[in-house]
């Protein structure tokens, strides 16, 4: 495994050397190393690139990590990756996804991922996405992501985009059932000329299902980010989405949270709020003998933590 390979791993892993639990390697398109465990089966995809990922019923405790590593330039990857979580079972997911370029070709990792989660599954899901090196070629990483939560089943989505990634477009859609619960915290940094887009559609079809959708972000010197979230309530369900952002320089950020009741008993809120960092913050981390840099670093690494 090369230093770039390792440094990626290292920021989007769980990778300490060595992966915990089952786990596959992308690296520029290819398996690099791949182990399954008595529980979690990992298979190749036999209709296209990618994994089938089979979580036995009951499974406690364990985790599995994808991650996808794009190494140098000229590399355009797409991966369809299938996670079936059987009933009952209370697993981890990692999948980040690192990119680096040093020339002026351009590197992307798209990665399509589906969630099929049984009665009463629960599933923790990391994913974490950054672009490194200095070369001109633009880093672009579009993920995918569409959930199908069956009754009493819950879906924690934990991803962060840290840095580097010139173009992103984030989807996610998901269908609740019965007592199904969703839970999502994004949180997304740009810089420079970097554009990022998240769209979040949320079904829920079941009685007593539940989404609570938030996404911080900070948007600095000339970057550009849009963020729409639809919550549709189909039943008696609750769904609450919000946006925060925090703007710099030229920065721009356009936020459209949306609601559909189409149940008298469905209870949707959405909030939003942009603004840039309040004077006084900087003024009291600067009493403490932080410059206003230091200080600026140290909100914004609070507010995206």
């Amino acid at each position: 495994m090369d230093e770039v390979t390792k440094s990626l791993l290292e920021q989007v892993s769980d990778w300490d050397g060595k992966f915990k639990g089952a786990y596959n390697l992308r690296v520029d398109g290819t398996c690099a190393g791949r182990q399954s465990s008595d529980n979690i089966a990992i298979l190749n995809k036999q209709d296209a690139p990618g994994l089938e990922i089979r979580i036995r019923p009951g499974t406690k405790g364990e985790s599995v990590s994808i991650p996808a590593c794009v190494t140098h330039g000229g590399v355009d990857d797409l991966v369809y990756n299938d996670f079936y979580i059987g009933e009952g079972a209370d697993v981890t997911i990692v999948a980040g996804c690192g990119i680096h370029t040093t020339t002026g070709e351009p590197a992307r990792h798209n990665g399509i991922h589906r969630f099929f989660l049984a009665p009463g599954a629960r599933v923790k899901y990391v994913e974490k996405h950054v672009g490194t090196g200095k070369g001109l070629g633009i880093r672009t990483i579009d993920p995918v992501t569409e959930a199908f939560l069956e009754k009493d089943a819950v879906l924690e989505m934990d991803t962060s985009q840290i840095g580097g990634v010139d173009r992103t477009k984030r989807e996610t859609k998901a269908t609740l059932g019965e007592g199904a619960r969703l839970v999502i915290r994004e949180r997304l940094l740009t810089e420079k000329e970097q554009t990022a887009t998240t769209l979040f559609t949320v079904t829920m079809q079941g009685a007593g299902s539940a989404a609570d959708v938030v996404s911080r972000s900070v948007a600095r010197d000339d970057s550009r980010q849009e963020y729409a979230s639809t919550i549709i309530g189909e039943a008696a369900c609750t769904g609450h989405t919000e946006c925060d952002a925090i703007i710099s320089g030229k920065a721009q950020v356009d936020a459209s949270p949306r609601l559909f009741a189409r149940n008298e008993d469905a209870q949707l809120i959405h909030e939003a709020a942009i603004g840039k960092i309040a004077g006084e913050q900087i003024l009291k981390l600067r009493t403490l003998g932080l410059t206003e840099q230091e200080a600026e670093e140290k909100i914004i690494e609070g507010f995206l933590s």
